[in-house]
């Protein structure tokens, strides 16, 4: 028995160099390896918050600042507008920098492109500010299954029938593999409180625009919402609002299920799309002035949305800063994006949706940005930011 241990710790040991070896997945964390992101100058700040007096402390604390990377192209900044990325949070902003499996990331590329990047840690998770010395409870970020089942393989249980074109995530998409593995350790908790996550986003979003001047806002998932409390508060400051595979479809979320579609049906967002109060024509009393409808036939491949009666209210505001949505053709998203596009339009926003397969850009799943094609992905976000 005790040379049975000795053996398999001995393969244990091995196994581990051999990774080490080739710089897979967290080993590359190696001396040994190098790195792939181009070469720029980093500065980090705290934008926003306030002091928050604690009598059990005898003193203040500051409490709900963002945290901000700035990263400055070695070559030089030869683009006019800066580009703020937003995760969706988990995980953190540091999604951005390079991927699971050891790629340069879309902050690289964009650097590479003469762009100044800013990269934010939303309030409450990674280095940001937890809000109100952390009273309100935190949430997981992601478990192992939905992660595999929602963004890494989604083919293996089949939810909605595009799953089975998903190919370009890198590795099985399953736990043990190790840029799986590296993914997951990266999901961390973000707070349970969506207002005042949404309320501390909104004014610290835009102070850090009042301070860099007009930028592309190039968010994620989730982090669309944020995306969107900007261009409704400080529409003049968001030289456009690029969103990639934008998580805040109007009135719930939404997740597949081939055999009951209906399931994975939840409330969400009681101003449509947001939790908390936006600019609506003719104003809100409260969220229950929005009159909703539920429109199409609910199937696997294509889920039915929640649109307001008409008269519709209007968005005004979000209408002046251009949108664009970028949807991968194998992602849970194929399926519903058009119910946020469609509430768009009808609240008076002129969106583009681009879908990757209608260019034949195949394969793609939720987090397109980390899979395998991911540069082919950012030259088409490039080329429409470069069109503005």
């Amino acid at each position: 028995m005790r040379w049975l241990t000795t053996v398999s710790l001995a393969f244990g040991a091995l196994a581990r160099l051999t990774d080490a070896a080739s710089c897979t997945g967290v080993w590359a964390v190696s001396p040994n390896c190098t790195s792939n992101e181009v070469a720029y100058k980093r500065d980090f700040f705290y934008i926003g918050g306030e002091y928050v007096y604690n009598a059990s402390l005898s003193g203040s604390i500051f409490s709900d600042q963002l945290y901000v990377e700035k990263l400055t192209p070695q070559t030089g900044v030869n683009r006019t507008n800066p580009i703020v990325f937003i995760s969706a949070g988990v995980p953190s902003g540091a999604v951005w920098l390079n991927t699971p499996d050891n790629r340069r990331g879309w902050a690289s590329y964009f650097l590479d492109h003469g762009y100044q990047v800013y990269i934010l840690d939303i309030t409450s998770v990674g280095r940001s500010a937890q809000p109100q010395f952390s009273v309100f409870p935190m949430k997981i970020g992601s478990t192992d299954n939905i992660t595999r089942n929602d963004y890494t393989a989604p083919e293996l249980i089949d939810p909605y029938p595009q799953s089975q074109n998903h190919t370009q995530w890198p590795g099985t998409g399953v736990r043990g593999d190790p840029y799986f593995d590296a993914f997951m350790a990266a999901m961390i908790p973000l707070t349970s409180n969506a207002t005042r996550l949404e309320l501390t986003m909104r004014k610290n979003g835009c102070q850090l625009l009042e301070m860099i001047g007009s930028s592309f806002v190039v968010s994620h998932s989730a982090g669309s919402t944020y995306a969107t409390l900007l261009s409704d508060e400080c529409p003049s400051l968001v030289k456009a609002s690029v969103n990639i595979e934008p998580g805040n479809t109007p009135f719930q979320s939404l997740v597949g299920n081939s055999t009951v579609p209906a399931v994975g049906r939840t409330s969400a967002r009681p101003y449509g799309l947001t939790t908390t109060e936006i600019g609506y024509v003719p104003a809100l009393n409260s969220s229950s002035d929005l009159e909703t409808v539920t429109v199409g036939e609910d199937t696997a491949g294509n889920r039915s949305c929640i649109m307001q009666t008409e008269p519709a209210h209007q968005l005004p505001n979000i209408a002046k800063v251009p949108y664009v949505a970028f949807t991968g053709a194998a992602s849970p998203h194929i399926t519903y994006d058009h119910c946020l596009i469609n509430y768009l339009k009808q609240a008076g926003v002129d969106p583009e949706w681009i879908k990757l397969g209608d260019l034949g850009i195949l394969g793609n799943g939720h987090f397109m940005y980390l899979e395998k094609n991911s540069d082919e992905i950012a030259a088409v976000v490039l080329d429409w930011m470069e069109s503005r």
